[in-house]
């Protein structure tokens, strides 16, 4: 008896996050279709956007270029001391540029971005859900999606991509000095900026600028759709930042498997 009431609680709970989960997807794919159609009202919030911009862009530069910095440094050296036991480590500019470009570039600055915008975000929509500002902006018929989200949503998706360019450019110069004074290496710089632009092509760049893309896309939808589920005061604010965050990286990694694998 006590077996079968075990086994009925566990179905029960396995139902339920079944069910809420199938809830959540529903939501997050009805918010993300007012986003799209709110895309026609953009010229009327392209001071917003702008400003969305120069927060998630200029705000993220700099610790994102010493992250990128160091990434590159670690890739050479780690992969040209590997490479130098078999003699083949004037590959090495190749390698650098098409982790950065493909992989690393767009997913680690996107991770970056979503650990502190897309915490922000959700923070901020989160606020105004729960002092009833939300509510204030539809008594006033201002449409909070289209007010709050659709600007944040175009601005990430646009921001994204011009700063995986700085990161990934950042990286390449970091790989090639490790390359140049590691005398185990001893790949001249020359030789790695040949083997890196031989590899690399306008293919494989749209690529990683398309990833960056739908990852920016996806943090700011995932900010703004916690922070519309946010309740609770300061208490439910904490925890709508922290699920908008591990959220994102899940959706973020599993997109990119699915971009991956779409492109190849």
């Amino acid at each position: 008896m006590n077996l079968k009431c075990y086994g009925d609680v566990m179905l029960t709970l396995i139902g339920r996050k079944i069910l809420g989960a199938a809830e959540t997807t529903g939501e997050m794919l009805a918010l993300l279709a007012e986003m799209v159609y709110y895309f026609k009202d953009a010229p009327r919030n392209r001071s917003e956007i702008l400003r969305q911009m120069r927060e998630i862009g200029l705000g993220t530069l700099p610790i994102a270029c010493l992250m990128s910095l160091f990434i590159g440094m670690v890739l050479a050296l780690q992969t040209g001391v590997q490479l130098a036991d078999f003699g083949t480590q004037e590959a090495i500019g190749a390698i650098v540029g098409l982790s950065m470009v493909k992989e690393l570039g767009p997913v680690m600055t996107s991770l970056l971005v979503a650990g502190r915008i897309g915490s922000s975000m959700a923070a901020e929509v989160g606020a105004m859900q729960v002092y009833e500002e939300i509510d204030a902006l539809r008594t006033l018929e201002i449409n909070p999606v289209r007010y709050l989200a659709m600007p944040r949503f175009i601005a990430c998706m646009l921001a994204m991509p011009a700063l995986v360019v700085f990161t990934v450019i950042i990286s390449m110069f970091g790989g090639g000095v490790v390359c140049a004074f590691n005398a185990k290496i001893g790949v001249p710089l020359n030789v790695y900026y040949d083997s890196l632009t031989n590899a690399l092509n306008y293919r494989e760049i749209l690529k990683g600028l398309l990833k960056a893309a739908v990852f920016g896309g996806i943090i700011a939808h995932v900010g703004c759709y916690v922070g519309f589920k946010t309740m609770g005061g300061a208490r439910g604010i904490g925890q709508s930042t922290t699920r908008a965050v591990v959220l994102a990286f899940l959706l973020i990694f599993v997109a990119n498997y699915f971009l991956t694998r779409f492109m190849m």
